[in-house]
């Protein structure tokens, strides 16, 4: 088990834990650094801070990772140390809540014409208030009886190429790491091998302000994990990892440390931190 996992969903987004749940299961599990980040929204972390004070020997660290379009597919861009206050930020995650929405209501909608008949306002429930995402479309698939697991409503109906997918409102990878980068945060680009040429995403996001890319990673071999950490030397970028939490299938993902992320990764996102906010207390 890990002492570093920098990269959890709470119900702030799309995972199953709320934020001070899942610091209760990191601090059970002995756990030293976490970052909470989840899904175009930073709601959960003021709630994970505060219940982290109970547990001093765990320190959280403000964490997003935000959804962005490549003619390919999805990229996604995890911010460390983000200034969560940001008002800026704060308007353009509205935004793109609002996207969220409207994005699964359509899907609802073409669900519907496949003989699929959820009830949006259980898929608003099964969210909780947090920003709307396809897990929760999934789940309310589930409780119908339309599918046997979360994976199978995105493998038949909601991935990108499924019948039922709409698009939401899009950033380019750069400009979320442009936007991190104005709220203070490090960014780094998360699970590389989704891409078909993660080197390629990699050259262009530096020049835009990256400064690490996920290596250690659910389901990556210790083949991939090494040509990933070769590609980050190779750019001078910072290895980083997690877990992917979700805590929707206990069964089929890793748990909250699962991840074998080296304590030298968060070192150096600390440093650089520090280096840029000398003023930043952790």
């Amino acid at each position: 088990m890990s002492k570093v996992d920098l990269h959890i969903h709470s119900t702030a987004s799309d995972g199953r834990l709320a934020p001070a749940d899942i610091i209760q299961e990191a601090a059970e599990r002995g756990l030293a650094f976490i970052a909470l980040t989840d899904h175009d929204t930073v709601d959960g972390i003021a709630s994970a801070q505060a219940a982290a004070q109970a547990f001093p020997r765990l320190k959280v660290i403000p964490g997003i990772e935000i959804s962005t379009d490549i003619a390919q597919g999805e990229v996604h861009v995890l911010g460390y140390f983000i200034d969560f206050t940001d008002l800026k930020l704060k308007a353009n995650l509205d935004r793109f809540k609002t996207s969220r929405v409207r994005r699964a209501q359509g899907m609802v909608a073409k669900l519907e014409n496949l003989g699929i008949h959820i009830d949006w306002q259980r898929v608003q429930e099964i969210a909780g208030g947090s920003s709307i995402g396809r897990p929760h479309i999934a789940q309310a698939m589930l409780e119908k009886g339309y599918i046997t697991t979360n994976k199978e409503a995105f493998t038949k109906y909601i991935s990108r190429d499924g019948p039922a997918y709409v698009e939401r409102e899009k950033m380019t990878p750069a400009e979320a790491v442009g936007l991190i980068v104005k709220a203070k945060g490090l960014p780094v680009l998360a699970h590389p091998l989704t891409l078909n040429d993660p080197e390629a995403m990699i050259v262009e996001l530096k020049a835009a302000g990256l400064v690490g890319i996920e290596a250690y990673y659910d389901g990556y071999t210790a083949e991939e994990i090494n040509r990933l950490v070769g590609l980050a030397d190779r750019h001078n970028l910072i290895a980083t990892g997690g877990s992917d939490y979700h805590g929707l299938d206990p069964n089929a993902e890793t748990a909250i440390g699962g991840a074998d992320v080296p304590m030298e990764s968060v070192e150096r996102l600390i440093a650089l931190a520090k280096q840029r906010n000398p003023n930043l207390r952790l």
